[in-house]
């Protein structure tokens, strides 16, 4: 009778700490799966997992350059004037082999599957007779000046949304620039833009010379000019 009372006293002990750990790793089950489920929610409401740029900045600090942007390119008029003329023309020949198979460029080619190219630079935009243009490119107007013609070569469809021109462009300004040229070369001639390379040391060249005439001013009150001297 003793060693039977014995055995159900150990079979409740053993089943009673059985229920304990099962309610222990219930809880834990419980308070991991609460934990995953509160970061999955908070993720979604704040857009951790997908940062955004807010519409309205709290501060905009002047004259910050974005994380990665490289130095600002150079200008058309810097660009046709980095080399010689003669050069740049050569330099373009070979950039308007990427031009050929659609464009002729002789004056009074044929149109292909893009039109004839001679003269076009200084011309009107879309004139080339018996070529189809889309709507788009004769709403752009004007002429082909070297700015015009800058941002058609940069990328045809940004600058056109709607061209017929499946060309992606050329993303180097000196390679616009040297095409340009050699463009310009057939049957047009315009003008190359000046570029005053030294605009910045013309700036200094001024300050220098207005320190220059304020210390002649200085000297003259001082006593110690020559031309006050004498007078």
């Amino acid at each position: 009778m003793t060693q039977d009372n014995s055995s159900q006293e150990n079979a409740a002990g053993q089943t009673g700490g059985g229920d304990l750990f099962n309610t222990a790793a219930g809880w834990v089950l419980f308070a991991a799966g609460l934990g995953l489920g509160l970061s999955i929610l908070s993720g979604k409401f704040f857009h951790g997992d997908k940062p955004e740029r807010p519409e309205k900045l709290g501060y905009v600090i002047e004259g910050a350059v974005e994380e990665g942007a490289g130095p600002a390119e150079m200008s058309m008029a810097e660009a046709l004037n980095m080399m010689p003329a003669v050069e740049l023309v050569a330099a373009g020949e070979k950039a308007y082999s990427k031009c050929q198979s659609c464009h002729t460029i002789d004056a009074g080619g044929a149109n292909g599957i893009g039109p004839n190219l001679g003269g076009v630079m200084g011309g009107p935009v879309a004139a080339k007779g018996g070529f189809a243009y889309s709507a788009e490119m004769k709403a752009l107007g004007g002429t082909w000046d070297w700015d015009k013609m800058n941002q058609w070569l940069k990328n045809p469809k940004a600058y056109v949304s709607g061209t017929k021109m499946s060309f992606a462009g050329l993303s180097k300004i000196e390679d616009r620039a040297a095409l340009a040229m050699y463009l310009n070369s057939k049957g047009a001639n315009l003008p190359v833009p000046t570029f005053v390379a030294d605009a910045a040391a013309a700036g200094g060249e001024e300050a220098a010379s207005a320190e220059e005439e304020a210390g002649a001013v200085a000297e003259a009150e001082a006593g110690t000019d020559p031309a006050a001297a004498t007078e």
